[in-house]
């Protein structure tokens, strides 16, 4: 099953890493590997992946019909039900394929306590496999990079029609009910909860309350982005709802500058912390350094958040492939926050951008 060529970076990896196996629960690491979108819970439900190719998979009673259309008729699976826990069938599952002393990675969805008691049970030892599943998925192929592209003109339709239903006396949550409805008429689902912020909320990067009324003089941030053939989408615009005032417009300008700086400056063989510096500078060199509260950017792709972190001091070099968000914003408490966030992907060498919604100032007034 794991003999196809996408699978041979994973197995050098583990290689590198000594790994003797790695386990797999519900996440996009699960949907990458083996296209299943497995129910997250208090369950274990996960692939063990070894490294000479041999897999097997633990599963719950409740889940075992669903994952076992996933794997070939012949695959091993080791079943547990609620009333008796999984921890004596891990250790079976270990000790049959000579993993109780091993090396054994896991990654960011095998819950700490269940891993304090395998610890507990046997003599493997267990460490953190994230970093090296991130990497595994980090180069984007050219169909991948086309479902994004394709992900990112759809955020973009979605950008340019919600900039039409915002007017005062909305509330943020119908807003964001506006914002599903449009996903869903277009056949594809969120990739993360949308976020509607305005006025004094926008200052909140991550707000999600969504229970205030839009007024006329406020800013609206909008955050989201859809999931297009197992990919994701991810864009934010700022929208002024009437005429902005100066201080508005000069914040709106920063980031905007901030943005289009450091995208246009990405390319392959700069590094995620030089990105990051380019951004940071031009907000910071315009007073607002202690308003710029986040990283420049995240990666993309099977998860809405995964490497390359586009943040202060980060080595890793930029390649053909990789793909990225930049969202620099400033955020001033009690009054407004704002930022422009585009995807970026790095093709034939420079930095490419999956997102054309405008952007320019008077493309984002509202008029009233």
């Amino acid at each position: 099953m794991f003999n196809q060529k996408k699978y041979d970076k994973l197995f050098d990896l583990m290689h590198t890493q000594g790994l003797d196996a790695i386990m797999v629960g519900p996440s996009s690491d699960m949907e990458y590997l083996i296209d299943y979108h497995a129910h997250a819970d208090e369950r274990l439900n996960c692939l063990v992946l070894l490294k000479d190719k041999r897999y097997f998979h633990i599963s719950p009673l409740l889940n075992y019909e669903e994952a076992s259309h996933k794997y070939p008729e012949n695959s091993v699976f080791y079943k547990w039900a609620d009333g008796d826990g999984f921890l004596d069938t891990v250790m079976k599952s270990f000790e049959d394929f000579g993993l109780s002393s091993g090396k054994i990675g896991v990654n960011e969805t095998i819950r700490g306590i269940d891993v304090i008691d395998f610890q507990n049970m046997m003599d493997a030892r267990f460490v953190n496999a994230h970093p090296m599943m991130e990497t595994y998925r980090i180069i984007k192929d050219e169909r991948q990079i086309g479902d994004m592209k394709k992900a990112g003109a759809i955020a973009d339709e979605i950008m340019v029609a919600i900039k039409s239903f915002i007017k005062p006396g909305l509330y943020e949550y119908e807003v964001i009910e506006e914002i599903k409805r449009l996903y869903k008429e277009r056949g594809v689902e969120l990739s993360f909860p949308p976020i509607v912020a305005t006025g004094k909320n926008s200052s909140m990067p991550h707000y999600n309350a969504g229970t205030s009324q839009i007024t006329l003089g406020d800013n609206v941030v909008v955050d989201c982005g859809c999931r297009y053939n197992n990919v994701c989408s991810d864009t934010s615009r700022t929208f002024f709802v009437g005429q902005p005032s100066e201080a508005q417009k000069k914040v709106y300008e920063i980031c905007l500058r901030s943005t289009f700086s450091a995208q246009n400056a990405s390319k392959a063989g700069l590094t995620a912390g030089e990105i990051d510096h380019i951004a940071r500078t031009i907000i910071d060199d315009e007073g607002y350094k202690e308003n710029f509260l986040n990283r420049t950017g995240h990666g993309i792709g099977f998860s809405v958040h995964e490497a390359p972190y586009i943040k202060a001091n980060n080595p890793i070099v930029l390649e053909e492939g990789m793909a990225f968000s930049i969202e620099p914003g400033i955020y001033i408490p009690g009054q407004f926050g704002m930022r422009v966030e585009n995807i970026v992907v790095i093709e034939n060498g420079k930095g490419v951008s999956m997102n054309l919604s405008p952007v320019e100032l008077e493309d984002v007034i509202i008029e009233i």
